[in-house]
């Protein structure tokens, strides 16, 4: 399958997550691109299959501007997208953790619940991915 990775992060922790998604969609044959938001030219969303359109959520609960702006790009609510995030939960606590994920997963009728990591996915979140992946893919490959 051919899936985009797109993300936005700047302290580095949604980047792991992707990155992390990518080595996951990688190693089971996919054909991967990964897409920095903000940074990268404009990506043509009707060549993939998936879409994992990833973020972390902004002052409170704000999704950031560039990313707002990727959804703009892209220009149509694609089928198969699937949002991760990642957030903190001592600004704001769990009603605002990770809620621009949550929103973008509104927004594009997302047939998953987002992917919410605290802070960074080292350690124990990496299972969460793992699983969430399931719950994506679940149809197509077991990555646990």
């Amino acid at each position: 399958m051919r899936i985009l990775v797109a993300y936005l992060s700047y302290s580095g922790n949604t980047e792991e997550v992707a990155e992390r998604i990518n080595h996951l969609l990688s190693q089971e044959g996919n054909d991967v691109d990964m897409h920095r938001i903000g940074i990268d030219p404009p990506v043509d969303a009707e060549s993939y299959q998936y879409i994992f359109l990833g973020t972390f959520t902004w002052e409170m609960g704000a999704t950031p501007d560039e990313v707002k702006d990727f959804v703009l790009e892209v220009g149509y609510k694609p089928e198969n997208v699937a949002v991760f995030g990642t957030g903190d939960t001592q600004f704001g606590g769990d009603d605002l953790f990770c809620r621009a994920a949550e929103k973008l997963a509104v927004f594009y009728h997302s047939k998953w619940p987002a992917l919410k990591i605290e802070q960074s996915p080292r350690g124990f979140q990496e299972t969460y991915i793992e699983q969430w992946l399931e719950g994506v893919l679940g149809n197509v490959r077991s990555y646990a």
